[in-house]
C-alpha cells in the first residue's frame, strides 16, 4: 500500500473548480458565437435572398462582432491567468487564510469579468436573454429593459409571466416538451408587454442551455420584426383585397400565388385550384409558350403588354398585364409578380365605339351637306370631308381656325353664327357666296343650330351647308324658258298680225308694177315686193321657231335647219359685223330629226361663235361647212375668235359650266345641245382649229327608209 508521502501537496480542489471554469469559460464563448451565426442565418435568409443588391454591410457588421467577441475572450482569458495565478498563491499556503487583499484582487477580477459580459450582451440591438425551465429570467440586455420600461435588478429573477401577456403560459407549456427534445427552435413569437399599448413580433432563435447532460435553461435571440410584419400584414391585406388580379409566378410561368380576384376573374372556385393547373393551361393557344412566363434574357425588368387568357370555361379574356422580377441575394432570378386587369369588356367598347366613329364618319362623307362646328371662340373644331369638293379644300386646313380668319370667308356666315350663338333662337338659315378655291363662285345656303355638351350647357353652333349654285342656276333657267315660251307666243301672235298687211302689200305692189309704164316706176316697186317678201321669210322663220314642236321625228334636210337658223339671226349677226361663209352641198342626204331641237342646236353654236369673235375683235368671220359620208352627215361651225383653253376643253359641255363673263350666259347651252344629240344618236364635239379660233362639228347617222 502505498502512503502519500507528508511533503506532497495534491492540487486543491479550488484549483480544479477554476479549471472547470476556464473550459466552462471557452464552450460557452464557442456556443454563443455559433448561436449568433445561427440565429442571424436563421432570421436574415429568408429575407436576404428577395432583395436584388447584395449585402456587403451585413458580412462587415458580422466580421465587426466576430473581433469583439475575440477581444472579450482574450480579456476574459486574461482574468482567467489571474486567476491561476491567485490560486496557486493560495495553493502554496495550504492551511492559511487567504489575506484579505488576495480576496478584493479575486472580487474585482469576478467583478470585471461580469460587467464586460454585460456591457458585450447589451451592445447588441436584437433582444437576448438566459430564462430558466420555470420562467425565471436568469440575465437580460439592455433592449429587454428598454422594452420592459424597468431596470435591469427589477427583471433578473422574476419569471416572465409577471411581465407578457404574450405568449401565455399555457403557450409556453404545450410547446417546452418538444424543445426539451429538440433542443432548438426557432419562429416568430408574439409578445405584448403588460406595459405596453400594441404586441410587438419577434422572430425568436432559442437554444438549450445544458448542465450535466440536462436542459437547465434556454438562451433567447429575438429580433424585432414588427414594422415588417405589419408592411406584410398590409400587404397581404391589399393583395387579398385588390379588386385587379395578382399574382406570383415562376419564370417558367407557373403560378406560385393568387389572390381572390384573381381566382373570381379567372372563373375557378378557390386559390388551390387555381395553382395546381398547368402553366399551359391559361394558353388560348395551347401549342404556344406558357403566356405568363418570360424568357431569362428579357432582363426581368417592369414589363407591361396585353395578353390573352383562357377562362375555366374556356372562353378567352383580354388582360393588361404588368410584372417585374424578383432576384435572391446572388442576383439569381426566382419568381415574377404581377397584376392583371381584365380589359376584355372595355376593349369590346372600345370596338364598338371605333364602329361608331366609323359608321358617324360615313355617314357625314355620304352627306351631301358640308358640316361645320363652331366653338364659343369662334374657331372651327370639325369639319367634314365634304369641303374638298365644296370649296377644294382639306379639313386641316380649316381646323382651329377662326370663322373669319379663313381666306374669302362669308360675312353672312360669320353673322348668322354671331345671331345664333347671341340670340334666344336655336336654328338659323342664310343663304351667301363662297368662293371656290379655283376662283369659281358658288351660291350656298346655311343652316345653324346650337350645340350643346353633356351637361347642357352651349358648347358652340352646328352649321350644315349645301351647294345650291345648281338650284340657282336651274331657278334662272327657268324664268328663261318661261320668258322664252311668253315671247314665242308674242311672236307667233306678231307674226299672225303682220302676215296680213304684208299680204296687202305685195298684193297691190305686184297690181302697180304692172300699171306701171315707166322702167323706174317699175324698179322702185320691184325692191318694194323684194323687202316685202324678206320681211315675210323673217316672220314665216318666226313662226316657225315659234310653233310648238310637234312630238316624234321626221326626215329633214341639214342645211335647210342651218339656212333657217341663218335667216333667224341674220340681223344680229350683220349688226356684229360678222360675216357668214356657209356652203350648201346639192345633194346633201336627209337625216330623220325634230327640226326645232336641231334648229335650237344650230343657233346655240351660231351665238356662241358670235360672242367669241365679238371678244377680241370687231368684225370677224362665221365659216359653216357641210358633209357626209356612207355613215355620217356633219356640220361644223368654226369661227376666228380665241379659241378654247386646253385645260377647259374636257369641261365644256359639262352643266352650268361656263367661260363667259358673269350676266353673259347660264353655262346650259352646249349641255342642252348635247343631250339633243344623244337623242338624236348623234354628236357634237368642239376643238381648235388650226389657225385659230374654235370648232364645233355636228354629226349625225343619214335616214334611210330602212331605219
Amino acid at each position: 500500500m502505498i502512503e502519500e508521502s507528508p511533503g506532497t501537496q495534491r492540487p486543491s480542489r479550488p484549483a480544479q473548480n477554476f479549471d472547470r471554469e476556464e473550459s466552462q469559460l471557452w464552450r460557452w464563448i464557442l456556443l454563443f458565437m455559433v448561436l449568433l451565426a445561427a440565429g442571424f442565418a436563421a432570421l436574415a435568409w429568408e429575407r436576404l435572398e428577395t432583395l436584388p443588391y447584395h449585402l456587403g454591410p451585413v458580412a462587415l457588421g458580422v466580421l465587426l462582432l466576430s473581433v469583439l467577441l475575440a477581444v472579450y475572450a482574450y480579456g476574459r482569458r486574461r482574468e482567467v491567468v489571474q486567476l491561476k495565478t491567485l490560486l496557486q498563491d493560495l495553493q502554496q499556503h495550504v492551511g492559511t487564510a487567504p489575506s484579505e487583499d488576495q480576496l478584493d484582487q479575486l472580487n474585482e477580477v469576478i467583478s470585471r469579468s461580469q460587467r464586460s459580459f454585460k456591457e458585450l450582451i447589451d451592445s447588441l440591438e436584437d433582444t437576448a436573454c438566459a430564462v430558466s425551465l420555470d420562467g425565471t429570467l436568469r440575465t437580460v440586455n439592455k433592449s429587454i429593459s428598454d422594452l420592459a420600461g424597468l431596470p435591469y435588478a427589477a427583471i433578473v429573477g422574476r419569471k416572465f409571466f409577471d411581465l407578457l401577456e404574450e405568449p401565455t403560459r399555457e403557450t409556453v407549456e404545450s410547446g417546452l416538451s418538444r424543445f426539451l427534445e429538440k433542443r432548438h427552435w426557432s419562429g416568430t413569437v408574439r409578445v405584448r408587454f403588460k406595459n405596453g399599448s400594441r404586441p410587438l413580433y419577434f422572430d425568436c432563435v432559442l437554444s438549450a442551455i445544458v448542465k450535466a447532460g440536462e436542459v437547465v435553461g434556454a438562451s433567447v435571440l429575438g429580433r424585432d420584426i414588427t414594422g415588417q410584419h405589419e408592411k406584410e400584414l398590409r400587404f397581404t391585406e391589399l393583395f387579398e383585397t385588390l379588386q385587379e388580379g395578382a399574382y406570383f409566378s415562376t419564370p417558367e410561368g407557373r403560378l406560385l400565388d393568387a389572390n381572390p380576384a384573381l381566382v373570381r376573374i379567372l372563373g375557378y372556385a378557390t386559390k388551390e385550384e387555381l395553382l395546381a393547373l398547368d402553366a399551359s393551361r391559361l394558353n388560348v393557344d395551347s401549342t404556344e409558350p406558357p403566356v405568363l412566363g418570360r424568357a431569362p434574357e428579357d432582363g426581368g425588368g417592369v414589363r407591361t403588354r396585353e395578353i390573352m387568357l383562357r377562362k375555366k370555361d374556356g372562353t378567352p379574356a383580354v388582360f393588361l398585364e404588368s410584372s417585374r422580377a424578383v432576384w435572391d441575394a446572388a442576383g439569381k432570378l426566382i419568381r415574377f409578380q404581377g397584376t392583371l386587369v381584365d380589359v376584355t369588356e372595355r376593349r369590346k367598347l372600345e370596338r364598338q365605339l371605333l364602329q361608331q366613329e366609323e359608321f358617324r364618319r360615313c355617314l357625314l362623307e355620304s352627306f351631301p351637306d358640308l358640316i361645320l362646328v363652331v366653338d364659343l371662340q369662334e374657331r372651327y373644331t370639325f369639319v367634314s370631308a365634304r369641303v374638298r369638293d365644296l370649296l377644294g379644300y382639306e379639313s386641316e386646313d380649316l381646323l382651329d381656325r377662326g370663322i373669319s380668319e379663313t381666306e374669302d370667308h362669308s360675312p353672312e356666315l360669320a353673322e348668322l353664327y354671331h345671331d345664333v350663338v347671341s340670340s334666344d333662337r336655336t336654328f338659323g338659315a342664310a343663304e351667301f357666296s363662297a368662293r371656290h378655291r379655283n376662283g369659281s363662285w358658288r351660291t350656298m345656303r346655311a343652316s345653324a343650330s346650337k350645340l350643346f355638351d353633356a351637361d347642357a350647357k352651349l358648347a358652340g353652333v352646328i352649321i350644315s351647308v349645301r351647294d345650291i349654285t345648281t338650284e340657282r342656276k336651274l331657278e334662272q333657267q327657268i324664268v328663261q324658258s318661261e320668258r322664252l315660251a311668253a315671247m314665242g307666243a308674242m311672236i307667233g301672235g306678231v307674226a299672225h298680225e303682220l302676215n296680213n298687211p304684208l299680204t296687202s302689200i305685195l298684193g297691190v305692189s305686184e297690181l302697180l308694177q304692172d300699171s306701171q309704164t315707166t322702167d323706174a316706176a317699175r324698179k322702185q316697186i320691184g325692191i318694194l315686193q323684194q323687202q316685202a317678201r324678206r320681211a315675210a321669210e323673217i316672220v314665216h322663220n318666226l313662226t316657225y321657231f315659234a310653233t310648238p314642236p310637234t312630238p316624234g321625228k321626221t326626215p329633214v334636210n341639214i342645211a335647210d335647219i342651218v339656212e333657217r337658223t341663218l335667216n333667224l339671226h341674220s340681223y344680229s349677226l350683220r349688226k356684229n359685223s360678222i360675216t357668214v361663209d356657209f356652203l350648201r352641198e346639192p345633194n346633201q342626204p336627209m337625216v330623220k330629226a325634230d327640226p326645232h331641237q336641231l334648229m335650237q342646236v344650230f343657233l346655240n353654236l351660231i351665238l356662241n361663235a358670235e360672242q367669241a369673235i365679238r371678244e377680241i375683235r370687231d368684225r370677224g368671220t362665221l365659216r359653216i361647212r357641210l358633209g357626209n359620208s356612207d355613215n355620217a352627215v356633219w356640220a361644223s361651225f368654226q369661227d376666228d375668235g380665241p379659241g378654247i383653253p386646253p385645260e377647259v376643253l374636257t369641261s365644256i359641255f359639262d352643266p352650268f359650266y361656263t367661260t363667259k363673263r358673269p350676266g353673259r350666259g347660264t353655262g346650259l347651252g352646249l349641255s342642252i345641245c348635247k343631250s339633243v344629240m344623244k337623242e338624236h344618236n348623234g354628236s357634237v364635239e368642239a376643238a381648235n382649229a388650226p389657225g385659230g379660233g374654235a370648232v364645233f362639228t355636228v354629226t349625225m347617222r343619214p335616214f334611210s327608209a330602212s331605219n
